[in-house]
């Protein structure tokens, strides 16, 4: 059994996906990264020192606990033989592809997030910075999609961690216009049915009005500098 501690964010879907993909039975612990700032306190640093999500613990292991998202998905994958090839070859291509979302997509979408969403006031040199390097770096994903079914031969880690944070295009205010091999990826991974379980582990919440996502930008914005 496997505990795992997350909140409805991209990192966070990165693994509840793939424990869903991989059919490991495991305990959800939702933690409350607003007012209670839950993944700050002692208990949690125990478990991660860095005072983020998601993590696990591997009570088959001797409660071994794993945290950053990539070396999670690595350790899941490695643990079960599954979404990642043990040939020296096709494991490399999966962890460039992974490694790929950990120092490009992920930092690039966040801080677009950021300054498009949550910062205080609007500031216009950062949200292009961020938006047109997601942008670019869309276009690698859309390159390398062009005559490849998945990131890394088959359906692999690779393609859920990239996958969890290239959805959300819209929220960072990234167009995918023009890039209809992303598209279709974007489109065939979420009819895969343990992604659309994983997602509800915790679950985001619906579609919104324009009003509705900026109020839950607002609610955002008073605690993302804390984390």
């Amino acid at each position: 059994m496997i505990d795992l501690y997350t909140a409805a964010t991209p990192n966070g879907h990165k693994v509840s996906i793939a424990l869903e993909e991989l059919a490991l039975p495991y305990e959800l612990h939702h933690l409350d990264l607003g007012k209670k700032q839950e993944q700050k306190q002692d208990w949690f640093l125990k478990i991660n020192p860095n005072g983020r999500i998601p993590a696990i613990v591997d009570r088959d292991e001797g409660d071994f606990a794993v945290f950053e998202s990539g070396a999670i998905l690595i350790y899941l994958a490695e643990k079960t033989g599954r979404l990642m090839p043990s040939d020296t070859k096709g494991r490399s291509q999966v962890i460039q592809w992974l490694m790929f979302q950990m120092g490009g997509i992920g930092p690039m979408m966040g801080q677009a997030n950021v300054f498009y969403r949550y910062w205080h006031e609007k500031y216009q040199p950062a949200i292009n910075r961020y938006q047109n390097e997601s942008r670019r770096l869309f276009e690698v994903l859309n390159g390398r999609l062009k005559d490849h079914e998945f990131l890394a031969g088959d359906y692999s880690i690779a393609d859920i961690a990239n996958w969890c944070w290239v959805k959300g295009y819209d929220w960072s205010g990234v167009s995918v216009e023009g890039l209809e091999p992303l598209q279709r990826w974007i489109g065939a991974i979420r009819e895969r049915p343990a992604v659309q379980r994983g997602l509800l582990r915790p679950a985001s919440k619906p579609s919104e009005t324009k009003e509705d996502a900026d109020k839950r930008a607002a609610e955002i914005r008073d605690t993302i500098l804390q984390r």
